[in-house]
């Protein structure tokens, strides 16, 4: 099992920056990737970044390449996401989730595939 906890999450105005972090814990060691989605009122979950366990690899969903950042440190076990020049249409409560590294990540609807997630924390851009 792999627990994972966000934090980071908050009110910005558009065009700031935040960054999320997830703690990973548990069953942690291997080969799974961290990544985030997103899901905002009424959409589905959404893809938005991964990164593989030796962060050597990482894909970005076309909406935020560019614009948001995903890094990792494994001696921390935690994953960040660095979110800059923030829109509203980025509003959405972003989970952290675990698992292999692939497609499964980025492909429509692949997220229900991945077996770990956390709670989500909530981030809101004014406009």
């Amino acid at each position: 099992q792999v627990q994972l906890v966000e934090s980071g999450g908050g009110l910005v105005q558009a065009g700031g920056s935040l960054r999320l972090s997830c703690l990973a814990s548990g069953r942690t060691s291997g080969t799974y990737a961290l990544g985030w989605f997103r899901q905002a009122p009424g959409k589905e979950r959404e893809f938005v970044a991964v990164i593989s366990w030796t962060g050597g690899n990482t894909h970005s969903a076309d909406s935020v390449n560019g614009r948001f950042a995903i890094s990792r440190d494994n001696a921390k076990n935690t994953v960040y996401l660095q979110m800059n020049s923030l829109k509203p249409e980025d509003t959405a409560v972003y989970y952290c989730a675990a698992g292999p590294w692939g497609r499964s990540w980025w492909q429509d609807g692949g997220y229900r595939y991945l077996g770990f997630w956390g709670q989500g924390t909530l981030v809101t851009v004014s406009s």
